[in-house]
């Protein structure tokens, strides 16, 4: 436990009585009040969360749109198309087509600012490096801290302190000052609720997220509540719902890819695993990431194994993120199965302990997304 990072928060944490737990080599808070009261006032009202083990990069050049180009190379995404102040959902791919991690990448104006998940960002890092430099400089950030404050009530909780804040639009990315902090701030999130995500530096975090939280409407949130919250909202997990056997069109992730990188697109393929990767698109992919119902109230969680009949067969598939979901008041799931089962309420049966028990497929997401549009 000793060598575990911690974040600029960690002192607050144990100040507000976080539970910390070992999380992709860092000390984090799992909950303060409790996953279920944390999901419900992350629903209802706002939530803070600390997600600065994430690795923060920016990309530079002589132009955005050298950077642009230049990253094109490594994503199946519309980069150059990228609008100055938005940002966009990314994904890093292999020759295979399988996905390596996904991202959040913003255009600044003269830089691409990037956000990699934390259990992938040494190799990330490494692999921007590796294919970009040296005409593109690549720097880690390391002396800023990340935010997200989610649910309904985020935005008035931060126009309250910068008005500017209320009137962006999702996927919007402003610089604003916050508390005195200059904060690279984006109208997004992890949760399928309005909020926004907070770029702070290292030494102003604790002051901002004091601030935050002395709003009425605001409470501490932990990891247990980050995961229940993604899965009601249907969004995938890296190393969990998507990794490197994955391709885009198995995952749902097909809605990513922007019509320029697609087959007959004016930037058609030119990424890793493109062909791989436009021929699934063009062809439909075998299997299918669906969401799932267990019958019942006992959760079914990762790693149990589907089948297509109550007895018998070789399995079909397998959860991939399962758990409780507060808002929908039962077990929640996600898994992949062969796409001739992926009809909404097919029924399709988990092995648990020995015993076949039924789940309902469903579409995604579990709980409608609530974005600022």
């Amino acid at each position: 436990m000793t060598d575990l990072l911690r974040t600029p928060l960690y002192g607050l944490h144990l100040e507000l009585g976080g539970k910390m737990v070992p999380f992709t080599g860092y000390d984090m808070p799992v909950q303060f009040a409790g996953i279920m009261a944390e999901h419900q006032h992350t629903r209802e009202k706002a939530g803070l969360f600390d997600v600065s083990h994430m690795g923060q990069v920016i990309l530079r050049a002589e132009s955005y749109q050298a950077v642009a180009g230049a990253f094109e190379r490594l994503v199946p995404m519309n980069v150059l198309g990228l609008g100055e102040g938005r940002q966009r959902y990314g994904l890093f791919t292999n020759e295979q087509g399988g996905v390596l991690d996904d991202l959040m990448f913003a255009n600044r104006g003269d830089h691409l600012f990037v956000v990699v998940n934390a259990a992938c960002k040494e190799a990330d890092i490494a692999r921007m490096r590796a294919a970009l430099e040296p005409d593109i400089s690549v720097t880690y950030i390391e002396d800023r801290a990340l935010l997200a404050l989610q649910g309904p009530a985020a935005v008035d909780v931060l126009a309250a302190i910068n008005p500017a804040a209320g009137e962006m639009k999702f996927m919007d990315v402003a610089t604003l000052d916050l508390n005195g902090a200059q904060c690279w701030v984006s109208r997004s999130g992890y949760t399928g609720e309005d909020g926004y995500e907070i770029s702070v530096p290292a030494d102003q975090a604790v002051d901002l997220a004091r601030a935050l939280l002395a709003h009425d409407d605001v409470m501490p949130i932990g990891l247990g509540a980050r995961d229940s919250l993604r899965l009601e909202a249907g969004l995938c997990l890296y190393g969990h719902d998507m990794d490197e056997d994955t391709l885009p069109a198995e995952a749902g992730l097909v809605w990513a890819i922007q019509k320029a990188r697609r087959a007959g697109g004016e930037r058609e393929g030119g990424f890793p695993g493109a062909q791989a990767v436009l021929e699934q698109i063009a062809s439909g992919a075998a299997r299918k990431r669906v969401g799932l119902r267990p019958e019942g109230r006992a959760p079914m969680r990762e790693g149990v194994e589907l089948f297509a009949t109550s007895e018998g067969g070789e399995a079909i598939g397998k959860i991939t993120s399962g758990g409780f979901g507060p808002t929908v008041g039962g077990p929640v799931a996600m898994g992949y199965v062969p796409v001739d089962l992926a009809k909404a309420d097919t029924t399709v049966f988990g092995e648990l302990r020995g015993k076949r028990m039924p789940l309902s497929v469903t579409s995604l997401p579990f709980v409608a997304a609530n974005f600022k549009r």
